[in-house]
């Protein structure tokens, strides 16, 4: 993947445990230039880091730290850069998942993620819609609901320590997390990238906040 856009630079991190090729293709389709970085010299004097990924917290986490992402995305936040997590990135911005006891996590948003404890089938897979908080760059500011309806797959939720972190929640049965934030780094639980004209303009929206610096992009 080649950087081809006029827009914001953006180090999509491969560290081989998500499909980026519909990340970064929808990225580049929104303008952006994306850089696929496999360690933290190719995520150099980038304007923003997308964190994807599928599948455990615990195997994500040691393959974060063995490509050297973490300590790098600690860093990335604590200097102001934007960070954006999608599906089990979300997750992995939080302190700890009951998926995988005892293994830290990046510690970027305060919080849990625990099981979706649902009368329904999990996996929680298909197409929901998203209560938006007020004020979050990531949120539409009008339409109706297809405006606000993505495509989730995933068994596990976030819980934020702080009911200032959530900027979006969605319904399976029970009531969840499905976009949190703080300060310049942020996420969401649904697959943006397959999300269709919503999930796209999500993306372009996040990749505005991330070019004007008018807005945190949480």
């Amino acid at each position: 993947m080649t950087p081809g856009g006029s827009g914001p630079i953006i180090a999509l991190l491969d560290y081989e445990m998500s499909n980026l090729r519909s990340v970064g293709k929808a990225l580049e389709r929104l303008g952006a230039r994306v850089r696929v970085a496999a360690r933290p010299a190719e995520a150099t004097g980038v304007d923003a880091l997308v964190l994807p990924g599928v599948g455990r917290f615990g195997a994500a986490m040691e393959r974060l730290q063995a490509h050297g992402f973490t300590g790098m995305l600690r860093e990335a936040a604590a200097d102001g850069t934007p960070v954006l997590g999608i599906c089990l990135g979300l997750q992995l911005l939080f302190d700890e998942s009951e998926e995988s006891p005892g293994v830290p996590g990046l510690g970027l948003i305060p919080g849990a993620v625990r099981r979706l404890r649902t009368d329904r089938k999990v996996p929680h897979i298909g197409w929901s819609e998203v209560d938006w908080r007020h004020g979050t760059v990531l949120a539409p500011e009008d339409g109706g609901p297809a405006d606000r309806t993505y495509y989730f797959v995933h068994s596990y939720a976030c819980e934020p320590v702080d009911d200032g972190d959530v900027r979006g929640t969605a319904t399976h049965g029970v009531g969840f997390v499905a976009a949190a934030g703080r300060g310049p780094v942020a996420g969401v639980q649904f697959h943006p990238e397959k999300s269709s004209r919503a999930g796209l303009a999500l993306l372009g929206r996040w990749l505005h906040g991330v070019a004007t610096r008018e807005v945190m992009p949480a």
